[in-house]
């Protein structure tokens, strides 16, 4: 398994797992105790590792969520407390998320060690959101806790990487996210307003764009041998099941 081709397999898994715990409902329960909607909660509980930014610097790091929205949660989070107070809340939530989540998993020290050299080897040039995050400590040392705030880390990477790789293709967030698998719908769970472009035209930008986000994101699956990098896939794919597995009894009560 190549570099690129361990990137995008890996993909399914680092978007499930590594966003997991901002769609808890305890995670929404701790915002909701801020005063904080969930939407509130999300932006600046990712964007809010910058720092205390303008509303406008945050959206141009996110990217893809449109920039009115950004604002919107954005300003509700300045009048009770700080994007990074928020961030950090965040970081916290994660780590419950995965001690509950992945201590549990079997190989989850294995899990660790992988995505622990992915996450170093990383280049961080272009992506300001993936760069403060991994700068944030984190405050658990539990396995599953570890885990899920690299694989955070890992998302946020392949987020930045994507959001260069789109800009490069010369389509705008809102057209990469039109021509994708959710199309107007994934416009309008982020924030942006109709009309939405025509997607003819802007598929093959797209795939483009995919292709060169796996070269960029497989530069750091460098740092593992061959056979590592079809493991460390194998990994997510047995600890999405399990956190699969796990949620469907709750979801059928």
């Amino acid at each position: 398994m190549t570099p690129e081709q361990a990137a995008n397999a890996a993909k399914p898994g680092l978007l499930e797992l590594g966003g997991a715990f901002s769609e808890c409902p305890q995670t929404l329960r701790r915002a909701r105790r801020m005063g904080l909607s969930g939407w509130a909660f999300y932006v600046a509980g990712r964007g809010g590792a910058l720092g205390d930014v303008p509303a406008e610097t945050a959206a141009a790091a996110l990217g893809f969520i449109a920039p009115e929205a950004v604002a919107d949660g954005w300003d509700v989070v300045r009048q009770i407390t700080t994007p990074g107070e928020v961030a950090a809340t965040a970081l916290q939530e994660c780590c419950r998320w995965g001690a509950e989540q992945l201590d549990g998993f079997p190989r989850v020290t294995r899990l660790v060690e992988l995505a622990r050299r992915i996450v170093q080897a990383a280049d961080p040039a272009g992506m300001p959101l993936f760069a403060a995050w991994r700068g944030m400590p984190t405050p658990d040392d539990a396995p599953g806790a570890r885990a899920a705030v690299l694989l955070h880390h890992l998302r946020e990477y392949r987020g930045g990487a994507h959001l260069l790789a789109v800009r490069a293709s010369g389509l705008t967030p809102l057209e990469a996210i039109v021509a994708g698998p959710e199309g107007e719908a994934g416009a309008v769970a982020f924030g942006w307003q109709p009309p939405y472009p025509p997607i003819g035209p802007l598929v093959r930008r797209r795939l483009w764009a995919e292709a060169v986000t796996d070269r960029i994101t497989g530069s750091a699956f460098a740092a593992l041998e061959a056979p590592e990098r079809a493991e460390f896939v194998g990994l997510l794919e047995s600890a999405s099941a399990r956190v699969r597995a796990a949620a469907a009894p709750a979801l059928r009560a």
